[in-house]
């Protein structure tokens, strides 16, 4: 019998980079994976509604490096960065809280996160938005299957929402599909995200898969260079 394998999951060291990095044996493995994981929980429940799209961690010996990756990124710095700096304070509150180890040198990167509509958690955030304004559930999903392929970056998209739909007194699984989603091959970059809208009579869920081509080591390769081109250009 086939088994679902989690897309993202399914491509790590092919496609995909771990979402914290960082090395340690012993005790302090534990508590900074506990860490890390009650952070990215309490960041993702605290920025709900500021498209974010993932959360990165990098560690050092006395160094933690936070990256927030979101379309909204101006809503979460504030005038004048005070958004930013009580996010931080927040942050290092949290560590105090769960009795973590402080690093010295703590760093919040907020990143802009261009063509938003190509990324699954944030295409999330759009229909979660949308259902818990109670609009139809059907017109939600056609209309931003057809903004998501509107992208030329998007070369297919799935959508599957099941639960209480329309306040139905039995739950039920509705999809829709545009283009071709081949969650098999390993070099198809798949993006995966489930998200969840709370409603009156009960939470529904939400999946969204967006596949954007397939990547080559060539193509990966010109990426990279690309990429580091542009970060020489802004300094």
């Amino acid at each position: 019998m086939s088994k679902s394998v989690h897309p993202y999951a399914h491509r790590l060291g092919i496609l995909r980079d771990w979402r914290s990095r960082w090395f340690t044996r012993g005790k302090s493995y534990r508590d900074q994976l506990q860490a890390d994981v009650l952070m990215r929980e309490y960041l993702e429940k605290k920025l709900r509604g500021f498209y974010v799209d993932s959360v990165e961690m990098e560690r050092g010996r006395n160094s933690l490096r936070i990256m927030i990756m979101t379309s909204r990124p101006g809503m979460i710095i504030g005038r004048n960065g005070e958004g930013s700096t009580k996010l931080k304070g927040d942050i290092l509150a949290l560590l105090a809280k769960i009795k973590a180890d402080i690093p010295k040198e703590v760093k919040l990167d907020i990143q802009e996160v261009r063509s938003p509509e190509s990324h699954a958690r944030i295409v999330g955030h759009m229909i979660t938005e949308q259902l818990e304004k109670r609009m139809p559930f059907r017109r939600v999903i056609k209309q931003t299957a057809e903004k998501v392929m509107a992208n030329r970056d998007v070369k297919g998209v799935r959508i599957s929402l099941s639960g209480r739909l329309d306040g139905a007194e039995m739950g039920r699984f509705e999809t829709i599909k545009r283009g071709q989603v081949p969650l098999t091959t390993f070099r198809a970059d798949i993006d995966f995200a489930r998200e969840k809208a709370h409603l009156p009579y009960g939470d529904i869920g939400i999946k969204v898969w967006i596949y954007r081509g397939e990547i080559f080591a060539e193509k990966n390769k010109e990426r990279a260079k690309t990429a580091k081109a542009n970060e020489q250009a802004k300094k």
